[in-house]
């Protein structure tokens, strides 16, 4: 320890003690409670944006794994008239791909493809409840990232940078706004399919931010969060005063070292007691009538993805500013049955397509979608041709390909019933409104009610944002 913090370590203790006596338990729990009346908003207290925000609050949607845009939205009938071919090598040269090398065999879709809405959009056979929400959406099949990778894809769109420590979408969005309901966190992360997303929990960590403003993981099955209950022999009210002298400790702390971190204590202590009351009412969709939980095809107390989407509704009806679905088994190569774009695709979207449908039809018909916005997609896209692992196997798969992808908003200030951006007739390359990841989160945080150049905060003598030092607000989906 060096000598500074030695003297602040001695100081700090010395302090106490010499103070100590002056107070009964008692009378550090009042103390407690008539500063925690006076103080000043937490926070994570309700605040104004740069400008009028057209989303209040977000659902996000993401299918792990990248799934196989070609399959589901971005249908290329040239493609399907040259499948068993050779892949150009135009399209080769100079390229770096995850799992395949020399010359794979273009491969078009095997699925049917129709077009759907006013908008006419096209959309294949697997997902025939995405078909209903084609009015609903703007579809951006021009998307582009950096990373075809899972990890450092998924880190840089969640968090704008390919390494872990810098803060995610949902901490920043907290960070700037707040949440409109105390007694629950600003930003909850619901996972589904049993397994975390390839970038791990910085996928909604706050970085370098105050970790007050980090994603609260909450489950749709046992104890809604994780180490909130009291333990055996401990009530409420036993729990209470415990936590007013902790706060007090914790008071004096931050008077003295004046580390932000020792405020964002307190407030998370405070938070998770009044969660006790409000979690477990929230997280039960057994409340819900039988009929919605139909609508979803969710089962109360199961883990599943339809469960999560009926929580994400509760969650933002009941003031959470940003929720986080993560839902695993997207990665399409091919190397199973359960990985193929045939059997393996349908299976997925008949687990996935109907609660997603759902939601967003939830969130009009109670008023809530107009400020809602949601989101539905994948970390990159899948290649034009096929896996190089499975390239004489009869399961079909692609393999990760950042070029190009496709993905959907609803509500929160969208155009409804609106295609946006293509690609070139092989699926290689966007041909049409280029949309990189970094344009995205700009224009999330605008939707939101930000300016992403202006949401910023310092951290090492660096002034640092969601988009980092990229990132245009794609203007033309707003609505």
């Amino acid at each position: 320890m060096s000598p500074h913090f030695e003297s602040l370590h001695l100081r700090t203790r010395r302090q106490f003690l010499t103070g100590a006596g002056q107070f009964s338990l008692g009378a550090i729990a009042l103390h407690a409670f008539d500063s925690g009346a006076r103080a000043a908003p937490g926070p994570l207290s309700a605040r104004h944006p740069h400008h009028t925000a057209k989303a209040k609050r977000v659902v996000y949607l993401h299918m792990s794994g990248a799934p196989p845009h070609l399959d589901l939205f971005d249908y290329k009938p040239e493609l399907v008239r040259r499948d068993g071919q050779d892949c150009p090598d135009s399209f080769l040269k100079g390229r770096t791909f995850a799992f395949t090398s020399g010359v794979p065999k273009l491969m078009g879709t095997p699925r049917k493809f129709a077009r759907h809405g006013r908008a006419g959009m096209w959309m294949s056979d697997a997902c025939p409840n995405f078909h209903t929400l084609a009015d609903e959406i703007t579809l951006i099949r021009s998307m582009s990232t950096d990373q075809f990778n899972h990890a450092p894809a998924e880190l840089l769109l969640f968090t704008g940078h390919t390494r872990q420590g810098r803060p995610s979408m949902g901490s920043w969005a907290t960070y700037g706004l707040g949440t409109e309901n105390q007694d629950l966190p600003g930003f909850v992360v619901l996972i589904s399919s049993g397994t975390q997303p390839s970038g791990g929990q910085s996928c909604w960590g706050s970085g370098f931010i105050p970790s007050v403003y980090q994603g609260v993981q909450c489950r749709s099955q046992g104890d809604p969060v994780l180490f909130v209950n009291n333990p055996p022999g401990m009530d409420r009210a036993l729990r209470r005063k415990t936590l007013d002298v902790l706060r007090e400790l914790n008071e004096r702390q931050a008077a003295e070292l004046v580390h932000p971190e020792t405020r964002t204590r307190i407030e998370q202590y405070e938070l998770a007691y009044r969660m006790q009351a409000s979690v477990p009412e929230v997280m039960d969709i057994s409340r819900e009538p039988a009929r919605v939980i139909e609508e979803y095809g969710a089962k109360p107390g199961a883990a599943s993805f339809a469960n999560n989407c009926l929580l994400a509704r509760r969650l933002v009806e009941q003031g959470v500013r940003f929720v986080h679905l993560f839902d695993w088994g997207w990665d399409f190569h091919g190397t199973s049955e359960a990985t193929g774009i045939t059997d393996g695709l349908t299976k997925k979207m008949a687990e996935t397509d109907k609660p997603v449908a759902a939601l967003i039809k939830d969130l009009k018909q109670r008023g809530l979608l107009d400020d809602t916005l949601v989101i539905w997609g994948g970390e990159f896209g899948r290649t034009p041709f096929r896996e190089g692992r499975t390239a004489a196997s009869k399961v079909l798969g692609r393999d990760h390909y950042p070029d190009c992808f496709t993905l959907f908003m609803a509500g929160g200030g969208v155009k409804a019933g609106f295609d946006y951006g293509a690609t070139d007739e092989m699926g290689f390359a966007v041909a049409e409104h280029k949309v990189h990841v970094h344009d995205f989160q700009a224009t999330v945080m605008h939707l939101l009610g930000f300016d992403h150049e202006r949401l910023t905060h310092r951290f090492q003598g660096r002034d640092y944002r969601l988009t980092d030092i990229h990132g245009h607000v794609v203007k033309d989906i707003l609505a």
